[in-house]
Parts: structure tokens; C-alpha cells; sequence
């Protein structure tokens, strides 16, 4: 993630204990025990020798504790975080090199099928050769490939510039910076292997990204181009819906993070903010989303609910109270 320039941007109390008791159930009966991804962090003594350490790890805890909910493969990821006087935010991890058959195949294989997955391995070619003749490989990130048992985990480093960042959601909030557990949640989406990791542009030729097997200029046309005068999405079922589209600011920000789809490319992210953008929002709380959720999934990761389950599952037990109460 890169700093932005000049860029700021009636139910009674029974009611509410029936539609929880609703949700509980349904949850109860819908999700199995599981366990769940593991990030443990290191704080570095640049953080903790800071004055308002509590507060920043604090922040960090937050948000890994999200990441943990919403991902169930049962790996263990190690994070060093640090402080920084430049920039914005910025990771730093390892990857590997694997044939794109040997990717495809633990994509099918080796995790609990998503609806999404399913949608997404059907614009893959099932051959041994990648959708781009001249891309025989694809680079996985360490924890991904850990994820999907085809090689182990690897530490990772995160460097966060706190000077320039709103430190704790609570209180009033200063619209001339960044919110720290927005910065640290889009760090943290990049050692699990989407946005900056996700993809090698601006190499065109030789191996690709996880990513960028989802990156498109129209229905089933990928799209490997790196020009500001282009727009290419990220799309799961070959090119047809555009989820959002790919930054093609370029050097230094990533070009798999998330642009607003503008020609030529601008500085600046989506409107409402998401937490993948490659140029983030001064003043804005961002979380997750449905569209980082999606990529997490369709790259390898077991994504619990899914990002439609919740809402569903909300609207059935809404309903099933209206029914009862106008009863």
C-alpha cells in the first residue's frame, strides 16, 4: 500500500434476543468446528520502545484477530512488525516458483471447495500448460503454499509509519490520516499472498501471479498489460463480472492491489474505500472485504462463511421473526 497524494478524502429488545437466538442456531447447525488460521506477531523495538506501543499493538491484534475468523486453514503465520518514518506501509515475504499444473492441481485438490472456487477453477485451463503460452509457472507465496500443502510457511515482515496514522478507532478521529488497523489489515492480505505478492507485473513473460490468472480486460481475454491507458479487473468466472478493477498506477505501488478503474490510472482508490487500494484513504475505518475475501479464496484459502453466508443466513432468521411476531 502506498500513501495517496493530495488524495482525502424498530425492534424491541425481545425481538433483537429472538433474531440472535435465530442467527446462534443457524450458525450452530451451518458451522462445523474448525480451526482456524494462526498469526502470531513479534513486535519489534522500534513498537515497543515507542510511547504509544499499547496502542498500536493493540491495533495490530485487532485486526489479525479478523483475519483469524475469516480464514480456517490451520496454519501458523509469523509476522514481525516494525515502525517507519517513510512511507506508508509496506511487507516483505517469500514465494516459490511451481508449474502451473502443480498450482491448478492443489487449487482442486488439497482445499475445502467455495462455491467461488468452483466458479474460479472453471476459467483455469484443467492442461498442464498456463492460459498464456509464455507462462509456464506460477509464483505462490510462502503462506499460500503452505495453505495448500505444496510447501511450508515462511516468516514475514511488516513495516508500519505510525506517525501518519490514527492509532485506535475510538475518539475523535484526525481526517488527515490513515487508519493504523486499515494499513495493517491490507499488509497483512499481502504475506497471505493477494495485492502486491499477487501478482509479477511488471514482468509480461516468464512466470505469473496467483492473481494474475484472474486479471482481465474483457470476458475471456486476460489481461498481462501495464499501461495507465488500460483497465483490467478482477473477474472469477473468465472475464464475465468485473468484481473490481487492478491498479495499473505502477512502480511503487502494486499492481495487483486494487485501482478505480480510471484511464489513465490515478493516485488515489475506490469510492468507498476498500482495503486492498493501492492509494489508501486519509480519515476512512476500512475491514475486510467482500472482494479481498474472494481473492483470499480463489487463491487457495479456505474462506468461513463465505462472503454471502452471513447476510443469507441474517435475512432467513429475519424472516422467520417477522413471520412469527405477525403471527
Amino acid at each position: 500500500m502506498e500513501e495517496a497524494v493530495n488524495h482525502f478524502e424498530k425492534i424491541g429488545v425481545l425481538g433483537w434476543r429472538a433474531l440472535g437466538l435465530s442467527l446462534a442456531i443457524g450458525m450452530s447447525a451451518a458451522s462445523p468446528v474448525r480451526a482456524n488460521i494462526s498469526i502470531v506477531p513479534t513486535f519489534g523495538s522500534s513498537i515497543t520502545s515507542d510511547p504509544n506501543a499499547a496502542a498500536i499493538e493493540a491495533g495490530i491484534n485487532q485486526t489479525i484477530g479478523r483475519v483469524q475468523s475469516d480464514i480456517s486453514n490451520p496454519i501458523t503465520v509469523n509476522i514481525t512488525f516494525e515502525e517507519v518514518t517513510s512511507g506508508l506501509g509496506s511487507s516483505l515475504t517469500s514465494s516459490y516458483t511451481f508449474p502451473y499444473s502443480t498450482y491448478r492441481n492443489a487449487l482442486q485438490n488439497n482445499q475445502t471447495l467455495s462455491a467461488n472456487d468452483v466458479t474460479a477453477l472453471a476459467s483455469l485451463p484443467a492442461g498442464p500448460n498456463n492460459p498464456v503460452d509464455n507462462h509456464p509457472d506460477v509464483k505462490v507465496p510462502a503462506n499460500l503454499a503452505n495453505a495448500l500443502g505444496i510447501a511450508s510457511g515462511a516468516g514475514a515482515t511488516i513495516s508500519l509509519n505510525t506517525s501518519i496514522m490514527n492509532l485506535s478507532r475510538t475518539g475523535t478521529q484526525d481526517a488527515r490520516k490513515y487508519d493504523l488497523q486499515a494499513v495493517a489489515g491490507h499488509e497483512i492480505d499481502e504475506v497471505l499472498g493477494i495485492g502486491g505478492p499477487g501478482s509479477v507485473l511488471p514482468t509480461t513473460t516468464g512466470r505469473v501471479g496467483v492473481l494474475d490468472l484472474f486479471r482481465y480486460s474483457a470476458a475471456g481475454v486476460r489481461s498481462f498489460d501495464t499501461s495507465t491507458s488500460s483497465s483490467p479487473y478482477f473477474s472469477i468466472n473468465g472475464g464475465v463480472t468485473d468484481l473490481v478493477h487492478f491498479n495499473q498506477f505502477g512502480n511503487p505501488s502494486d499492481y495487483s492491489d486494487w485501482g478505480n478503474g480510471n484511464t489513465p490510472a490515478q493516485q488515489a482508490g475506490n469510492s468507498p474505500p476498500q482495503l486492498q487500494d493501492a492509494f489508501g484513504a486519509t480519515g476512512a475505518i476500512v475491514n475486510i472485504g467482500s472482494n479481498e475475501l474472494t481473492a483470499l479464496d480463489v487463491v487457495g484459502y479456505n474462506i468461513v462463511p463465505e462472503p454471502a453466508s452471513v447476510a443469507m443466513l441474517a435475512l432467513a432468521a429475519g424472516g422467520l421473526l417477522f413471520r412469527r411476531r405477525r403471527a
